[in-house]
């Protein structure tokens, strides 16, 4: 998008495009216009036009700041001031026109403002370059977008937790390797993505914080020799501090980078609970149900309800990382500091942060619809001989045999009700002592399923009692601090 200026916008006192037979941006420095290829290329206005927003904030602060330091006059500020809240108008309005041959949003904003205020407007750029400005509006956007997306986190924890609640006691296979594995709670399941997603924030926390500092004021790469108030116009957007170092602040993408990569695991965590809510809702599984809200039928079968919000949700993970490894690749071979590649940073983070935001939205409406079988759940989580386990700990709590050696004893009774065709529950005393003679009538009760998921009270176990005490602790955790 933004290109380095080199120096031509720091004492500039005239607006662009004045100089007949130039190249309008550019001035006395070229005679001629660009080819219609080379204006193609160049241009970003087709997309960088979502930057209006931040880059009018951007030239509000630089403008109060310029008169701040005596740098520019109050009359002009002022003037300055008015001419970009006119343009924002003409932007909500719809009445701007984005001008191709204006190449970026900056000289579109520019080239507007100097038709409405005249002179006055090419005071606007003293002290600053497209390269500070860019990245000073980029920042904003993405922090605008970390700040978006935290927020609908919330929404999707939100339903997890209420659904955590509501189902603390209602019994599910628990799988590996998507076999049958140990009986657990749907709310216990519930809470293992409030887990990934309080992560997810976590390192958008992390990701905002380090974003937090501004670069303009960094001009085109070395800074300026104007008495700027950097501190000034940091603070006016909201940031922290002033990056530290020119040459960085202009060339730095790492922040697109961190909200990219946070995005993609995201996206990772979203597309495993999609694929489940897939798989929950098939014919064969049958353990929750969608409603008509968040499925669709089929144009041949009239019997189908197919799942596609979960499945589009799960396809937005291609797009996400592909946007992550995209952006690695344009900024990985660039010297300091700024270059022409940089330019295509952006459309890859604006079509992530569409995409993340509508499956996090599309997920946390599918949760909070979603409806369980708790019948079907519960007839499930007793095949597959899910209470093995249990009966390999009874015989060493009990009878103090190595794990191992339970293990084999185990072994040898799922071996038994699995060529009976029976489960495990409906074996008799006589049939486990036949395979081992010491087993008593009380290891029967381990044999079920809700015996199985009651006894899980260790700290984040599946126990209802423990499933209960962490969905309050969750809802204080994640959403009432």
């Amino acid at each position: 998008m933004s290109k380095d200026s080199e120096g031509k916008g720091a004492d500039q006192s005239s607006a662009p495009g004045n100089v007949p037979g130039s190249n309008a941006m550019w001035g006395g420095r070229f005679s001629r216009g660009p080819a219609e290829i080379m204006e193609r290329i160049n241009a970003s206005i087709g997309f960088d036009q979502k930057l209006h927003a931040q880059d009018i904030a951007g030239s509000r602060a630089h403008a109060a700041m310029l008169v701040a330091s005596g740098i520019i006059t109050p009359a002009d500020g002022a003037q300055i001031d008015a001419g970009l809240e006119a343009i924002s108008a003409e932007i909500a309005a719809g009445s701007f026109a984005f001008r191709v041959d204006r190449e970026d949003i900056h000289l579109n904003v520019e080239a507007r403002l100097a038709e409405l205020i005249g002179p006055a407007a090419g005071r606007l750029h003293t002290a600053r370059s497209r390269n500070d400005q860019v990245a000073t509006d980029f920042r904003l956007w993405v922090r605008d977008a970390m700040d978006r997306l935290e927020a609908k986190l919330q929404v999707l924890q939100a339903a997890l937790i209420d659904q955590a609640e509501r189902h603390a006691a209602t019994v599910m296979p628990g799988f590996t390797h998507l076999q049958a594995a140990q009986p657990v709670t749907f709310g216990h399941h519930m809470l293992a993505y409030v887990e990934m997603t309080g992560r997810d924030r976590s390192r958008l926390a992390d990701a905002r914080r380090r974003l937090n500092e501004c670069p303009l004021g960094a001009a085109a790469l070395a800074g300026t020799s104007f008495p700027i108030d950097r501190a000034m116009t940091a603070a006016a957007l909201g940031f922290d501090r002033p990056t530290a170092n020119s040459l960085d602040s202009v060339s730095d993408r790492d922040f697109a980078l961190d909200y990219l990569a946070t995005a993609a695991i995201l996206a990772q965590h979203l597309s495993r609970l999609a694929e489940e809510i897939v798989i929950w809702s098939s014919a064969q599984f049958r353990f929750v149900r969608l409603s008509d809200a968040f499925t669709t039928g089929s144009s041949i079968m009239p019997q189908k309800r197919n799942p596609d919000a979960a499945e589009l949700t799960r396809a937005k993970t291609g797009r996400v990382t592909g946007a992550l490894v995209a952006l690695l690749m344009v900024m990985k071979g660039l010297p300091l500091a700024y270059s022409k590649d940089m330019q295509e940073d952006k459309e890859q983070v604006f079509d992530a942060a569409e995409s993340i935001e509508l499956a996090v939205d599309a997920m946390a409406g599918m949760i909070a619809d979603l409806s369980v079988d708790e019948g079907r759940m519960a007839a499930a989580a007793g095949a597959g001989f899910a209470t093995a386990t249990d009966l390999a700990d009874w015989l060493v709590r009990r009878l103090n045999l190595p794990f191992r050696e339970a293990h084999h004893v185990t072994g040898r009774v799922v071996k038994l009700a699995e060529d009976r065709g029976i489960g495990l529950e409906a074996l008799s005393l006589a049939d486990l002592r036949g395979i081992h003679p010491g087993i008593e009538a009380d290891a029967l009760e381990v044999l079920g399923v809700a015996h199985s998921v009651a006894s899980r009270l260790s700290h984040g176990g599946t126990a209802p009692a423990r499933v209960r005490e962490a969905a309050g602790l969750a809802r204080k955790r994640f959403l009432l601090s």
